[in-house]
């Protein structure tokens, strides 16, 4: 190896893109050097500094002026994904904790410092976000500082990934094109990369082992939200109380047709997918004699609300919902993907789904032979 390339890692995390690029160098036969780093959560700074050794890793880029940067050949770059994801706001550049912004950040860096080369890695929702004008915008300041900019919509499963994680790649070189058409890779399963971390068995797994073979929940999500066959809904392990089938019944029929746009239509409000209903919506696609005392017990129980719909308002730029007080009250389903203590049953013949940050706390478990739990690797 005669050649040699520095690298810097901005909004390095675990240090995961840095791996990537120093594989691919050691692949080509060429050096490769991290001359900064640049990241501020605790928890990623430590597993950083367990994978790399003890380099100084610089905090907020906010407060590093571009200048002192040392010369690098190629930037990497996982700008804060949350103001363009589907798991977040959206709020883009507009986000109200400042994250939208640092790619402009970045972009002062490149400005600044005119490496050869650039990787910027982002979530799916950043391609539709705005209609497609923020990625557009992103590319055409990019291509001002002389860079020839593509990018690629790329699924981690098409690469001996077993799991599903598609992230936009957006790559910048000062002399040619960059190709980021490959072909899919044939999948790996989750059960080649599964390790058994024997834990205590919670309350909850026991409730589900209860009411479930082991092998009827693998590949099962377990949400108070649509889902098919594939789902498990609180009501079905009794989770916050007895529920009769026939309660059931109510449950999944409001929670099929709240998404129906006509209930948005009569209330005059933007349709929302789960309108909370009102017991006379209710009573149009379930008749019960004692319709309001089944819903009156749920309630009680927690596995309903009574709440107001909410309608769509736009702030300073930024679109919200607000309850919408002028609409009655409805009935809504309460618990949604995040209110159990695990929200996804690993299936070893199937990917691991993408684990977003709002479900750290909520990490898919796997259920081996006998029904022992463990968690995924």
């Amino acid at each position: 190896m005669t050649k040699k390339l520095k690298i810097v890692d901005l909004f390095a995390g675990m240090g995961g893109t840095r791996l990537g690029f120093e594989l691919a160098c050691e692949e080509a036969q060429v050096k490769s050097e991290c001359v900064f780093t640049s990241e501020l959560k605790d928890y990623a700074i430590k597993v950083y500094s367990e994978n790399f050794g003890s380099e100084e890793i610089h905090g907020d880029i906010n407060f590093i002026d571009p200048t002192t940067i040392p010369d690098h050949d190629v930037l990497l770059a996982g700008f804060p994904c949350q103001p363009f994801s589907f798991a977040g706001k959206r709020q883009g550049f507009a986000d109200s904790k400042g994250r939208g912004h640092l790619f402009l950040t970045t972009f002062d860096i490149l400005a600044q410092k005119q490496p050869r080369a650039f990787l910027l890695e982002n979530v799916e929702g950043l391609v539709k976000h705005d209609g497609g004008n923020t990625l557009n915008f992103m590319v055409e300041q990019l291509t001002s500082l002389g860079y020839k900019v593509s990018w690629q919509l790329l699924d981690a499963s098409h690469f001996g990934i077993p799991q599903q994680r598609k992230r936009v790649y957006i790559v910048g070189h000062k002399g040619r094109d960059v190709a980021l058409n490959f072909a899919p890779q044939e999948p790996v399963y989750a059960g080649s990369f599964l390790e058994d971390v024997p834990f205590e068995p919670s309350p909850f797994s026991q409730l589900l082992l209860k009411n479930f073979a082991y092998t009827e929940l693998r590949g099962k999500a377990i949400k108070d939200k649509r889902g098919g066959a594939n789902n498990i809904h609180s009501w079905d392990l009794a989770l916050k109380g007895p529920v009769s089938e026939e309660q059931k019944q109510l449950l999944r029929a409001v929670l099929t047709n709240r998404r129906s746009k006509r209930w948005a239509e009569a209330k005059n409000i933007e349709w929302m997918d789960g309108m909370p209903l009102t017991l006379e919506e209710i009573a149009t696609f379930f008749t019960h004699p004692h319709l309001q005392d089944m819903l009156d017990d749920l309630c009680a129980k927690g596995y309903l609300s009574l709440e107001h719909p909410k309608q769509l308002v736009e702030e300073s730029g930024v679109k919200k919902r607000i309850p919408h007080t002028a609409s009655p009250k409805g009935y809504n389903i309460v618990a949604g993907k995040l209110s159990f203590p695990f929200a996804k049953i690993i299936d070893p013949n199937d990917l691991i789904p993408t684990i977003v940050a709002t479900e750290v706390g909520n990490i898919p478990v796997y259920f081996t032979t006998g029904g022992a739990v463990y968690h995924c690797a």
